[in-house]
């Protein structure tokens, strides 16, 4: 009787402290500005190009002065929060010779501000948008190239995140970051994941935004609610040994990019239901690139969130005007309410799990043969309890959970193994849940 009371008034404590973060989570998403996205989508389409080869000494046009500015927005948060931001470049260089799609010699440049952490400094979720933009010709580096969904919106999205997170603390760190050379080659995202490897970074994922401010599709559909997130299944650095047990064990499309993406997808459906996301179960869309793929080549979490349906005639377009259609990537396209939305998923989704315990480690399953599944992991600091959740093979999302306290073993009765996938995550002192881990070891009785 005891230990029934005390498993019940553990779950009651858990539930107390969600009733708080429920409160942080909706404070976050009411604090996101419509009107501040506007001004700052039309302030990077002011700058009339920002092709990562045009202009870098004017004051008011080309992919210098975007990235200055963007630059002094991240630094004028930081003065508001008390210096909460390290804002720097972060820049590599690139070189004509064996790249098609660079038309000379010239350094990509990311702007990146890290909120740090207050318990895992080392450890850091990533929210970012892409600086630049093109004409139709990806070599034309001066034609106008307004960008304002591809991408703006994303980048815009990224500064309001700033804006908003950066007045609370957290127990992992943030990066807010514009990458450059997108669109010659996903440059910038290349070169700041070697740079996150180099310093040996705890990368918890990526939240690449790559067009966030679109609802009417070239075919037509309207629709300002739903939004695609995109993940590759497993890791393409995973070692022969972790294939081989995924072949017996099951695992095909429960890499930690598509763990990230269910966790997105959990928690938007909490604290904004009116919200659609649709997790596609690709890398990205169908033969294109985006700045979430150098993180994935080096084995971290990352995936690309973006509106549903787009229209081809304003992406990589000179502005004009041919059989009654207007081609052009400009402001009037943009859905600044929806671009609203989609920045607060994403503040939200950065919010949650900087303030959660990091995933258990050296998860263990077992229970051949039996109407019960065994579960063994690390206890981790930080953590006050763990949840199992399982679900059926088909089905996408984890839809059963079970909380079962401060423990680091389990036996989850009635449960055919063959039948369900499971997982674990950790829940911290404040409520907050990391994402769940994949079992990857085997419970041998």
């Amino acid at each position: 009787m005891i230990r029934v009371l005390f498993f019940f008034f553990s779950c009651c404590l858990v539930n107390l402290s969600n009733a708080q973060t429920s409160l942080d989570i909706y404070d976050i998403i009411n604090k996101v500005s419509k009107d501040r996205l506007q001004h700052d989508i039309q302030t990077l389409v002011n700058f009339g190009t920002r092709n990562t080869f045009s202009d870098t000494l004017s004051e008011t046009r080309g992919i210098g002065a975007a990235r200055r500015w963007i630059k002094s927005e991240f630094e004028t948060i930081s003065k508001s929060c008390d210096n909460c931001l390290n804002v720097f470049y972060q820049k590599d260089f690139v070189t004509k010779e064996g790249n098609s799609r660079v038309p000379h010699d010239a350094w990509v440049v990311n702007v990146v501000a890290i909120q740090k952490g207050t318990t895992y400094p080392n450890r850091y979720i990533i929210m970012s948008g892409d600086i630049d933009s093109r004409a139709s010709d990806t070599m034309d580096f001066t034609t106008d190239a307004p960008g304002a969904n591809d991408n703006a919106s994303g980048m815009a999205g990224t500064i309001e995140a700033a804006r908003v997170l950066s007045k609370y603390q957290f127990k992992s760190s943030i990066v807010y970051v514009g990458l450059s050379g997108e669109e010659q080659g996903l440059f910038g995202g290349a070169g700041l994941a070697k740079y996150a490897k180099d310093k040996n970074w705890e990368i918890i994922g990526i939240l690449n935004n790559d067009m966030i401010g679109n609802i009417k599709g070239v075919d037509g559909v309207i629709d300002n609610r739903t939004f695609r997130i995109f993940s590759e299944p497993t890791p393409p650095n995973e070692t022969e040994r972790q294939r081989m047990l995924r072949r017996f064990y099951g695992g095909e499309v429960d890499g930690i990019s598509r763990q990230l993406a269910r966790y997105v997808h959990k928690t938007t459906k909490t604290y904004m239901p009116e919200m659609n996301p649709m997790m596609v179960y690709r890398l990205d869309r169908f033969g294109r690139g985006g700045h979430h793929r150098p993180f994935n080549d080096l084995g971290y979490a990352g995936i690309r969130i973006m509106e549903a349906h787009e229209n081809y005639t304003q992406q990589h377009q000179d502005i004009r005007k041919e059989n009654g259609i207007a081609y052009g990537d400009v402001i009037e396209h943009v859905n600044f309410d929806y671009a609203k939305k989609l920045t607060a998923v994403n503040a939200i989704n950065l919010a949650s799990l900087a303030w959660a315990p990091p995933s258990p480690k050296n998860v263990a399953i077992g229970g051949i043969v039996e109407p019960a599944a065994k579960f063994k992991w690390d206890k981790l600091p930080g953590a006050t309890g763990y949840k199992i959740y399982w679900r059926d093979t088909t089905s996408p999302t984890w839809d059963n959970s079970r909380y079962v306290g401060d423990v680091d073993e389990f036996l989850l009765s009635g449960i055919v193994i063959d039948n369900s996938f499971f997982g674990i995550s950790a829940i911290g002192k404040n409520g907050f849940e990391s994402m769940v881990t994949f079992p990857n070891q085997i419970i041998r009785d």
